[in-house]
């Protein structure tokens, strides 16, 4: 008897095995709504995730994604949805790394075709696809952006994906279409295009579209109506950074980057290159701006310990700041980079701005990964350096994506979609390398066992091939 009670557990655990995929069954698909997920942190706590990949290992599954976008993946309940946007006509292939000739000024006169994907987490089945709209682009881009670079947002409603210079869509998880709302079309800074994400915080999504051309706004959308909530104007330049809702001890925020000037890419310097920082309750009024910050801004804010961390710099300034911010801020400020602390001000540097990456702060530690490749370490309470300037070895093409961490690494993506593990601790040490051979810019997801990488043409799913056994009997 005892026995056959045995044998009977083990094919009752073998099932659920299988089911699983052969993954622990206790691992269930956590969501990563936004872009770098909850909390705007770039952080799992999943405990057998992927460190090791490459184009023959590891890879669950791999689908193609017409098109193009560097619009990050978002998963809810098992749904992953992606942007994309493709051309009837020759697109001209993106081109790696930094460079001043990617300036397209006058628009394509293609038809092209705006769309949203979701796949299955579990095997990449295409489960659907929706067209939100056809026709020639009304705006030009740089080479290295396109027409699908902001990352949609998702809750237990359904998923929202934003097109700059067109809308706002939302879809429930079956594809059946919710609402749409248009938003005005602005020229942005050299054509430079539009690439700041929606954030969605109880119940409304926010939206940034600054420009120099017309008139900067933000706007707050109900995400059950689609209806606007409120829109107001911005005292602010071109951006490209995604806005931050802060909730701290004192009040719920939602944080902007911005500037008071145009960039203008000829000049170096703290004059030269003003930004302003933002901030706003939740139905729009301003709470505090700081003087202080650069432009063009592309990392996003985010906050640790009840402080905020805000950061700006272009790849070629001298000056590249971050302020670390007490709550409570009311009015205008002006703080330069570098000053000693303050009432609301906790440290400061000048020279870790990163241009692309938004940085990443594990274990108390403040990473800091610049596009050229370098990366520094500081206490993320005080500033106090931990390590200095390393370079990350072989990394001869731009990062562009933001840094992702678990299980006590730190995983850095290349252009050339080459992945640098570097342990997560106070010495600088890099553990491997991991390829896929696909251009890559776009911030990964992360979901329960699984990483999703969003190449220029395809989607892949890395999960460990290494499987744990069945439970004894």
């Amino acid at each position: 008897m005892r026995k056959d009670v045995s044998m009977a557990a083990l094919a009752c655990a073998l099932v659920v095995w299988a089911v699983s995929g052969g993954r622990n069954a206790d691992a269930a698909d956590e969501n990563w709504p936004q872009f770098r997920g909850p909390g705007v942190m770039g952080q799992s706590g999943g405990t057998n995730l992927p460190e090791t990949w490459g184009p023959n290992e590891n890879i669950a599954w791999k689908v193609e994604v017409p098109g193009s976008g560097w619009a990050s993946p978002v998963v809810w309940e098992g749904h992953v949805y992606i942007a994309t946007v493709t051309s009837d006509g020759e697109e001209e292939p993106h081109k790696k790394g930094l460079y001043l000739d990617g300036d397209r000024l006058d628009p394509s006169k293609d038809i092209h075709h705006w769309r949203l994907y979701a796949f299955s987490l579990e095997d990449g089945k295409d489960l659907w696809m929706r067209e939100v709209r056809s026709g020639a682009p009304t705006k030009s881009r740089h080479l290295k952006n396109t027409y699908a670079s902001e990352t949609p947002v998702a809750d237990d409603r359904g998923v929202y994906v934003y097109f700059g210079n067109l809308g706002i869509f939302g879809f429930d998880h079956d594809g059946e279409p919710l609402w749409e709302r248009k938003l005005p079309a602005f020229d942005t800074t050299h054509a430079w295009g539009t690439g700041s994400s929606p954030v969605l915080h109880d119940g409304r999504i926010y939206i940034v579209h600054d420009n120099d051309q017309e008139q900067s706004y933000m706007v707050s959308i109900d995400a059950k109506t689609g209806e606007i909530v409120w829109k107001i104007d911005r005292d602010s330049y071109s951006t490209f950074s995604t806005p931050f809702v802060w909730e701290n001890d004192l009040r719920t925020e939602i944080v902007t980057n911005g500037g008071d000037s145009p960039p203008n890419v000829a000049s170096i310097g703290f004059e030269a290159v003003k930004g302003k920082i933002f901030s706003y309750d939740l139905d729009g009024n301003l709470l505090w701006e700081l003087n202080g910050g650069t432009q063009p801004v592309v990392a996003s804010p985010y906050s640790w310990e009840g402080n905020l961390y805000i950061t700006t710099g272009w790849v070629a300034w001298n000056y590249r700041p971050l302020f670390v911010l007490r709550p409570g801020m009311r009015g205008e400020y002006t703080f330069r980079a570098g000053e000693t602390e303050n009432e609301f001000l906790v440290w400061s540097t000048d020279k870790l701005g990163p241009y692309h990456p938004t940085p990443i702060i594990v274990d108390g530690r403040y990473y800091t990964l610049h596009d050229r490749g370098f990366f520094w370490c500081n206490d993320a309470r005080t500033g106090e350096e931990i390590y200095g300037k390393q370079r990350i070895m072989g990394s001869m093409a731009g990062f562009t994506s933001s840094p992702w961490s678990y299980q006590g690494k730190i995983f850095c993506q290349n252009e050339d979609g080459q992945t640098f593990v570097i342990e997560a601790g106070t010495e600088f040490k890099v553990l491997g390398v991991n390829e896929l051979d696909e251009m890559c810019m776009a911030t990964p997801a992360i979901s329960g066992e699984s990483l999703l990488i969003r190449g220029r043409n395809h989607l892949f799913c890395i999960r460990n091939s290494m499987i744990d056994e069945p439970p004894p009997a």
